[in-house]
């Protein structure tokens, strides 16, 4: 009995923590599986006080670790100060049919710990345009489906925001917004006067910029404008199921959380048809271990879920849980993030400002929303600010020791603005994950091997930021524009989706609109995994919102007794 639960959710981060915490407090006893190891709210915070010159490398990598690591070294956010929260290359390899950068953080809070922390709505544009144009199928939710979700997400982990009332990027429940400085109001003002229908707006960020008195009960603080949070923030300033969820279900007293382990498979029982629990393997002694519930929860990030499903084969599902259509790991997408740009603008040099914004200013989709207006599908989402480099023009044949030296870093350097895209990818079924049939992991689990790879929709996408970006700061004033394509793998982006989505018809999708696998209801994929499309919004808050909404169902169901 010891290992019997009422519930079981395999993975510890943004999805993870949002169902154990919405489990437990439902009555469930809960068991979270974390493959990595454990982590505490500020005891497992090694860096996060840390001034500059305290680290070894200034918080650089040597270049003995780069060549040891260069898959994790390219992540957004890698550093001597992060680096605790990141894996290492060799430690959990995978096999690249093609290039595909794939960034994990495994330890109990999972990515949530690393994460960029915007949380923008999807519209019901995004969940329509699919099955609209042409290039996917139908969700089987819409906006008003999951409209209340997001409202219950956000009044708990603090977003903060303006209500801008733009209707590609709906309003939610927002903290005070993180200020414009000088020049982004000026891009902002530029925007309005020059291109109808496209918005520039304040970060709508996991921020507390002024904490209510939820935030204050789970022990969290006031963001401090510091913006070092991915390497753990003692005040809570961000949200992390470190800081806020898991603490939360521990309160309870329903919650149980095992790092170390490593979900091999769930297992599925042919008497009941449903699955009854899963086998672990503990990554310190190698043991193996059964836990059972009644209900288990899938978020172990998009590509490990979709593993553990292949993994999870039995008389019933040779193919993997649910699998009656060969749709397991196939329709892996993605975020486009290849378009850059920025330049140097003249004229506010008699200005500054104020501490470090943690959030940044977004530019909402303007594309193919009402119609079609491009030659490609899909959206995209701009990020974008303005700074001064806090060094002023030093040229570099100058010597960088003195006290002209010192005294020309005092004074900030020129106004400087940039714009870089986050893009919508169809998802394809030739874009895939499969299982490697030679090749394992040290615990004897077969490894991923990813055939993910970009297409001509993504090229046009990218020469249209590319060209859009240009005028908008020209627009703007600035100097010495540059627009170009980073050429960076699919992976890099962070947001993997797809691999087990949601739809209407078992023929088509693999989980139904509670997120259930079709064919054994009493396991659930609430992670980047079940996503039917990718729309071009940051993804964290929608798993956030989709795994609330399962788990409270969930919970139903047991209640009724009907899982």
């Amino acid at each position: 009995m010891e290992n019997t639960f009422d519930a079981i959710v395999v993975g510890s981060g943004i999805s993870g923590g949002w169902a154990a915490k919405e489990l437990c407090e439902k009555g469930l006893k809960t068991l979270v599986l974390e493959r990595g190891r454990n982590v505490e709210h500020l005891k497992d915070y090694p860096t996060a006080m840390k001034n500059p010159w305290e680290f070894e490398h200034r918080g650089s990598m040597t270049k003995a670790f780069i060549d040891q690591n260069p898959l994790i070294t390219k992540a957004a956010g890698f550093g001597e100060d992060t680096a605790h929260f990141f894996i290492k290359d060799a430690d959990h390899p995978y096999v690249q049919k093609k290039p595909f950068d794939w960034i994990r953080g495994y330890q109990v809070g999972g990515k949530s710990l690393i994460w960029g922390r915007a949380c923008q709505r999807w519209s019901d544009y995004e969940f329509k345009a699919p099955a609209r144009y042409g290039y996917g199928i139908e969700w089987p939710i819409d906006y008003n489906d999951i409209s209340p979700w997001y409202t219950h997400v956000e009044k708990f982990i603090g977003v903060c925001g303006n209500k801008d009332g733009i209707e590609a990027m709906p309003d939610g429940d927002f903290l005070p917004p993180f200020d414009l400085n000088c020049v982004e109001q000026h891009m902002q003002q530029t925007l309005k006067e020059h291109f109808p229908g496209r918005h520039l707006v304040q970060g709508r960020w996991a921020q507390l910029s002024k904490p209510n008195q939820i935030h204050l009960e789970q022990g969290r603080g006031q963001c401090q404008c510091r913006n070092l949070c991915m390497r753990g923030c003692p005040y809570g300033g961000y949200f992390s199921s470190v800081t806020s969820t898991l603490p939360w279900a521990e309160k309870t007293g329903n919650l149980t959380v095992r790092p170390f382990s490593v979900v091999h498979s769930v297992i599925y029982d042919d008497d009941t048809g449903k699955a009854s629990g899963v086998k672990v393997i503990d990554t310190n002694t190698m043991e193996e271990h059964i836990y059972n519930a009644k209900v288990i929860f899938l978020n172990a990030s998009a590509l490990n879920s979709t593993l553990v499903l292949m993994n999870s084969k039995s008389e019933r599902f040779p193919n993997g849980l649910g699998n009656d259509n060969d749709l397991l790991g196939r329709y892996v997408a993605f975020h486009l993030y290849r378009g850059w740009a920025g330049g140097t603008i003249d004229g506010f040099e008699d200005k500054y400002f104020y501490g470090k914004n943690p959030t940044e200013c977004i530019i909402a989709n303007y594309r193919n929303l009402k119609e079609r207006d491009t030659d490609f599908v899909g959206g995209y989402t701009i990020f974008t600010g303005a700074y001064r480099n806090r060094a002023g023009e030093v040229p570099e044949n100058e010597p960088q020791i003195g006290a002209d030296f010192k005294e020309k870093l005092t004074k900030p350097g020129p106004w400087q603005m940039y714009m870089y895209m986050q893009g919508e990818t169809i998802p394809k079924a030739t874009n895939r994950i499969t299982l490697s049939k030679t090749e394992t992991d040290q615990w004897g689990i077969p490894l991923i091997e990813t055939d993910v790879d970009y297409d001509d929709n993504d090229e046009k996408m990218i020469q249209d930021f590319l060209t859009e970006s240009r005028k908008m700061m020209s627009k703007m004033g600035a100097r010495d524009i540059y627009a170009h394509d980073n050429k960076q793998s699919p992976g890099l982006d962070i947001h993997e989706m797809g691999g087990a989505r949601m739809g209407n018809d078992p023929k088509t999708s693999m989980l139904n609109e509670h997120n259930q696998v079709h064919g054994c209801k009493n396991v659930f994929v609430t992670d980047g995994a079940c996503m039917t499309s990718t729309g071009n919004q940051s993804p964290s808050i929608l798993y956030m919102a989709l795994t609330a909404r399962a788990a409270n169902f969930a919970a139903e169901q047991v209640k009724q007794g009907k899982l």
